[in-house]
């Protein structure tokens, strides 16, 4: 197991340029701890996996240098660097059966015998894949596979980290619960650096004590997953993480008030001069449907269409010319004159898409 830090490692796969969208991955400094289990989230083409490839040595960055419990490895090749590594499609042997299959990687690094086998006994027995360790591997189907393939990943106990690029988009989704699942028990079992590549945000969430997300090769924000739900650091995830996402208005911004289509919201801080061109975020689940008039700071609305989810309800309002999201229990009433009310501690401020801190409380005690 190791530590793993970035230290100001970009990539690009064109000729150099100062122009960062040249980039594949733009610069950044990046720190796994020891025994941590991290996702890689956004959507393709973000520059997750080329950030994956550059810690397994597939990729030499062109900038920067990879550190593996302080030691420079950049130039490594994968070979030298002890990682394990699971691919979206499955890497197993056919003519071996599950159990050889498993025990490939213990008996290329001379593991003893007796090690060996109580190790491929705990991981099939992880995976569910018991019944099947004298089967040949040619004979199951993909889901069994991929299991497989993430035995492998999984059985040595000698590993610096072990990355997963997209390992689930081949199961069937009634099985990506249960891997999801082992994967994790896996992680609390044998602590290794876990790093796990995903444009699916349940699978990040779910797996990762910490996610990294990522947008056009630059990484927006690198927090737990109640940080990134309850303070978005950029619009993108505040849309990206959620179902729905964060509803982001176009709003102006004077003192305590922001002001959408002529609407006015009051704020807990106060900002001052006026801003012009910021954008208020709130999440669904923190806007409350009311009657018109109930509430001198409710916002009225129009109902344009209602999603019923089984417990709850997403309403979708028209808030002038934007919409806004409201999550609501299942047989909530609602309102004959809709209006949405917006609670003050969760509302986000956002200027060129990025969070604006409140400001610092002014004065002294006396």
């Amino acid at each position: 197991m190791a530590s793993i830090i970035m230290d100001s490692v970009a990539h690009r796969y064109t000729s150099k340029g100062e122009q960062m969208q040249e980039y594949a991955l733009k610069p950044l400094n990046l720190e796994w701890v020891d025994g941590g289990a991290y996702a890689l989230l956004g959507p393709s083409g973000c520059g997750k996996t080329t950030l994956l490839n550059i810690i397994s040595g597939i990729i030499i960055p062109t900038e920067g240098r990879v550190l593996f419990d302080g030691e420079n490895i950049t130039q490594l090749p994968p070979q030298q660097r002890n990682i394990a590594q699971v691919f979206q499609f499955p890497v197993i042997y056919d003519t071996m059966t599950v159990a050889q299959n498993l025990e490939f990687p213990l008996r290329n690094r001379k593991v003893p015998l007796q090690e060996r086998q109580q190790r491929v006994e705990e991981i099939l027995e992880l995976l569910e894949l018991t019944e099947f360790a004298d089967q040949k591997a040619r004979n199951l189907n993909a889901d069994s596979k991929q299991k497989i393939s993430l035995g492998r990943g999984l059985v040595r106990t000698d590993t610096n980290a072990v990355l997963f690029d997209e390992p689930l988009t081949v199961i069937d989704p009634a099985l990506k619960w249960q891997l999801r699942a082992q994967l994790k028990k896996a992680h609390q079992q044998v602590g290794h650096t876990m790093i796990y590549v995903t444009h699916d945000q349940t699978e990040a969430l779910t797996f990762a004590d910490k996610v990294v997300v990522m947008l056009e090769g630059e990484v927006l924000q690198v927090g737990t997953p109640q940080e990134l739900f309850d303070s978005p650091a950029h619009t993108f995830v505040g849309r990206f993480i959620g179902s729905p996402g964060m509803n982001v208005l176009p709003c102006s911004v004077q003192e305590n008030k922001a002001e959408i289509d002529g609407q006015q919201v009051l704020l807990n801080h106060d900002y001052g001069r006026p801003k012009i061109s910021w954008e208020l975020g709130i999440r669904p689940e923190n806007v409350r449907l009311v009657e018109q008039h109930s509430d001198q700071s409710a916002l009225p609305v129009s109902i344009a269409r209602i999603d019923d989810i089984g417990r709850q309800k997403i309403v979708h309002t028209a808030l002038g010319n934007h919409t806004v999201h409201v999550i609501v229990k299942e047989g909530t009433r609602l309102p004959a004159r809709p209006a949405v009310l917006f609670d003050p501690g969760h509302v986000h401020l956002y200027d060129d898409a990025v969070l604006v801190s409140p400001p610092a409380a002014t004065g002294s005690d006396h």
